[in-house]
């Protein structure tokens, strides 16, 4: 009888792509929780292990350090994804850029910002109280920050662009202001710290923003 031809087992690399990006993102949301709950420093790769229900060699494949765990954890806070698509190519974020209504640009950049910062609010304490003791956070800190302007400076300059600035308000200045109304310390001492609703930040935030970087029409 003639040997049986087995037909050989295909190998779906997209398959096993969609299940490690399945598992990163659960043990990110899993790391999540218990940054919130515990803190950074408290929070251990073992207690995300058994939060996740993984073992704890699992956590390390995806994530080779609790630092690095956290990096993910804050990208996928502020992004809403693991994609490594920057913030600048973000659907939300271009379509702000290309309006060509100054007020309007404005508005939606307030309504953006009151999403992200809703989702990143709770990290956003995590890792601010964290940078003092630990050199990887207060690395991340920095970071956040250099990140955040530069992306403030995309925007006056697209409002600059279309001559809608405050007279005698050039683009460093400017940035400046909008870096600091739209700064995560401003929006953990209001919403976090005084108890305002996000939206109340958004219409506050809108209104300073017309204020303080729009020329009057």
């Amino acid at each position: 009888m003639p040997d049986e031809v087995k037909t050989p087992r295909t190998y779906d690399s997209s398959l096993r792509a969609r299940q490690a990006a399945d598992r990163r993102l659960a043990l990110a949301s899993a790391a999540k929780d218990l940054f919130v709950e515990l803190g950074y420093p408290a929070t251990t790769m073992d207690a995300v292990a058994s939060r996740a229900n993984v073992s704890l060699k699992t956590v390390y494949n995806a994530y080779a350090s609790k630092s690095g765990l956290l990096r993910a954890v804050w990208d996928m806070s502020l992004k809403g994804d693991l994609d490594e698509a920057p913030v600048a190519e973000r659907p939300w974020y271009t379509s702000l850029m290309s309006e060509p209504d100054p007020q309007r640009q404005v508005a939606m950049t307030a309504a953006a910002s009151r999403v992200v910062k809703t989702r990143i609010g709770p990290m956003l304490k995590v890792i601010r109280d964290a940078a003092p003791v630990d050199e990887d956070l207060a690395a991340l800190w920095e970071l956040i920050q250099t990140d955040f302007w530069a992306n403030q400076h995309a925007i006056i300059e697209s409002l600059d662009t279309k001559g809608a600035l405050r007279p005698g308000l050039d683009i460093d200045h400017a940035t400046d202001l909008l870096w600091t109304l739209n700064h995560p310390d401003v929006w953990l001492l209001l919403v976090d710290g005084r108890g305002w609703t996000p939206e109340e930040w958004e219409t506050w935030f809108a209104d300073a923003c017309q204020h303080q970087l729009l020329a009057p029409r």
